[in-house]
């Protein structure tokens, strides 16, 4: 999710060198369809972008430190709604995306005949899998949910649609909306599904940053990236960038569970 217009995101793109046009191309280490997970390794990590982001500029970093450790990575484009060309993805109905995720995975699973994935997505990318898991018979399919700065329970900031786009995302977010409160009734973490949420103290975009937080229990680990590295000053945006959560993210899918509330990630 970004509180960015599409000049904004291009910027944003161009400043990492990443040219909005090249919104098809896959980040660095995802989608080898001829990749097979190991016994170390045996969920394929399906990588979720956020709202007007596309797999390439939000997973530039992450991507190839997953593949470098050993997975088997994957990243999709969802959500599109008239901004394709400009590399804006995720401004779709969101319950459409989910099933435009059910769908990738199923690729995935076939493909690599692994029986769960994993998967880590960043704001609406974090939520988002939730409706999938829970509507959409993803909860059989998935062994580790990981949120980055996700919208789990929205913002009480405006999220202006892209310029020029239509963004039904964007108000499905809001703090309050009629898809929150369908998506948040009752369980928030059905399933034999492990749910880890990182989130940032200076979140500008999912606002109250605890928003992202989920019901506790016994398969969900919440966790603020400054409890640990009080320097960290990572915002929105840079999340899916940051060294610290990049250890939070290989710790929860590295084992049984959710991450280990009690891990101690090196500050940088």
């Amino acid at each position: 999710m970004r509180l960015r217009t599409v000049v904004g995101a291009c910027a944003v793109m161009l400043a990492l060198g990443v040219p909005s046009t090249a919104a098809a191309a896959s980040p660095p280490g995802a989608n080898d369809w001829t990749c097979r997970p190991t016994a170390e390794r045996p969920h394929p990590v399906v990588l979720v972008h956020g709202t007007a982001e596309n797999q390439l500029n939000n997973w530039l970093f992450m991507s190839p430190a997953l593949k470098s450790a050993g997975y088997c990575v994957f990243a999709l484009d969802y959500g599109g709604s008239g901004g394709e060309a400009l590399g804006v993805y995720g401004t779709g109905p969101i319950a459409p995306s989910a099933r435009q995720l059910d769908a990738f995975v199923t690729r995935v699973r076939t493909a690599t005949g692994a029986r769960k994935v994993s998967l880590v997505g960043h704001s609406q990318g974090g939520m988002m899998p939730r409706q999938y898991i829970k509507f959409e018979g993803g909860s059989g399919e998935v062994d580790d949910l990981v949120g980055l700065a996700p919208s789990n329970h929205g913002t009480s900031r405006q999220l202006p649609a892209p310029a020029g786009f239509l963004c039904v995302a964007c108000g499905e977010q809001a703090a309050g909306s009629p898809f929150l409160q369908h998506l948040n009734a009752g369980d928030e973490t059905p399933g034999n599904v492990s749910y880890t949420q990182i989130v940032t103290r200076y979140d500008e975009v999912v606002v109250p940053y605890t928003s992202g937080y989920l019901a506790p229990g016994a398969n969900t680990t919440n966790i603020t990236l400054q409890d640990r590295c009080p320097l960290d000053l990572s915002e929105h945006l840079a999340v899916p960038y940051d060294h610290v959560a990049l250890q939070w993210v290989k710790n929860a899918l590295a084992r049984p569970g959710p991450a280990d509330p009690a891990f101690r990630p090196r500050c940088l």
